[in-house]
């Protein structure tokens, strides 16, 4: 940590309210799942899972990103954040949108208040995006991790974009696309999986898991090809669906997206095999396994395409939405949030007088229940997917609350902590 820039991050303003609203909305995510277990039996377009998938993807998934890119992109580029008002107002207008979404998603209750708040959402992403690149316009440093930051948040527009179409098509009389909705719906699924989500985390993870490993990599090629074939992969299947129709094809444009995975994890390999600090911590495991769900998801891809009914359909989102995207957020959140906690509470003390560590601002036996119950929560849920058992579902779902309670606890510690009076 010491290799950070912390006279470059943001005020804690602009990046804590991103971090408590994540926190609480992946309770309400896990309890709303446990209140409706045979939405996970069900077609995939029904009115609960809409809600649950919004829930995740940008009440949970995004909010948190949002913060901690607002965070770390600054320190990337060794220059302050352009805009720390957009970065709060970015706040504002995505929490506001996601509320009316997700209200008007429970019903399926189609109008304009669903289309304003993907219209609030819509702009919350252009303030981020402007603060992205307005922020890195001048980096020189780490062109990787800018490279795949920037990419991602213009991916990350065009998904809430074509999602705002789609709200309003719902209440069109007639369709505004030439497909049909619910092949505009895969599209714009995948967009956001494959543009937004994998690129974000696998521009972020280069310079974040190295770090905590006191690890490097010198083959930057790796992460070009990784970028180069992510993209190739991801355009090649938009055109295609959305201009043909999904067929056999996909599996060589995921094959793309996946060959770009290969070369990305290799880079974070290297920088493992070339760790200073052998010993593995706790928090760093949540991203191994992370990594390996997202593999799983991606290999799994030809069953679900060839399978009848929709249980391989949710496990493949489950492997994405909780098993990725949840579990580096569970492990990354306790190894970026004490820091920005203790910045702000200590670092005009430091090496004045005796100063608690970030690690001693928040419940490290927390942790290891987070991670206990993290695997028993998975793989119980997984099983009642493919089993499509109820009770085996609701167990696994159970065990997710459990688990959000755990989290929003240990999140709350630090977010509420006082500064300790020291001699």
């Amino acid at each position: 940590m010491a290799e950070i820039n912390i006279g470059k991050a943001p005020g804690n303003s602009a990046i804590l309210p991103f971090y408590a609203t994540g926190a609480v909305v992946f309770l309400v995510l896990c309890v709303v799942m446990f209140l409706t277990p045979e939405s996970f039996t069900r077609h995939y377009f029904t009115p609960h899972l809409l809600t649950i998938v919004h829930l995740a993807a940008l009440g949970w998934g995004t909010m948190i990103i949002f913060g901690a890119v607002h965070q770390l992109l600054p320190v990337i580029c060794e220059q302050d954040l352009y805009s720390e008002k957009m970065a709060s107002l970015s706040w504002y207008t995505l929490t506001l949108g996601i509320i009316l979404l997700t209200w008007k998603f429970w019903n399926l209750d189609v109008g304009w208040v669903m289309i304003s708040g993907g219209s609030l959402i819509v702009f919350s992403v252009v303030l981020f995006v402007v603060n992205v690149l307005k922020t890195a316009r001048i980096c020189a440093r780490y062109s990787a991790q800018k490279m795949f930051i920037t990419g991602s948040a213009i991916w990350l527009l065009f998904t809430v974009s074509v999602g705002l179409l789609l709200a309003i098509n719902l209440k069109m009389r007639s369709s505004i696309f030439p497909i049909s909705h619910l092949e505009v719906l895969k599209l714009h699924a995948h967009m956001g999986i494959a543009g937004w989500f994998l690129q974000l985390i696998a521009g972020v993870s280069t310079k974040l898991v190295p770090m905590f490993l006191l690890g490097k990599s010198t083959k930057e090629y790796l992460l070009k090809r990784a970028f180069f074939f992510q993209n190739l992969g991801l355009i090649l299947f938009l055109i295609d669906g959305f201009f043909f129709q999904i067929t056999w094809r996909i599996f060589i444009e995921a094959g793309l997206v996946f060959l770009g995975i290969v070369f990305w994890l290799t880079y974070l390999y290297d920088a493992y095999k070339n760790r200073l600090r052998k010993r593995v911590e706790l928090l760093m495991k949540h991203a191994f396994l992370s990594f390996l769900s997202l593999i799983i998801a991606v290999l799994i891809i030809p069953v679900v395409y060839y399978s009848e009914g929709y249980r391989w359909v949710m496990v493949y989102g489950t492997l994405i939405f909780l098993g990725w995207i949840t579990n580096i957020i569970l492990g990354k959140t306790f190894k970026t949030l004490p820091f920005i906690i203790w910045n702000g509470h200590y670092k005009h003390l430091s090496g004045k007088v005796k100063v608690p560590l970030p690690k001693h601002l928040y419940s490290e036996r927390l942790t290891i229940w987070q991670f206990r119950i993290f695997i028993a929560a998975m793989l119980t849920f997984a099983l009642g997917l493919i089993l499509q058992h109820l009770v085996v579902i609701r167990i696994g779902l159970f065990l997710w609350v459990v688990l959000a309670v755990i989290y929003n606890v240990n999140v709350f510690k630090l977010l509420l902590h006082k500064t300790k009076k020291l001699a």
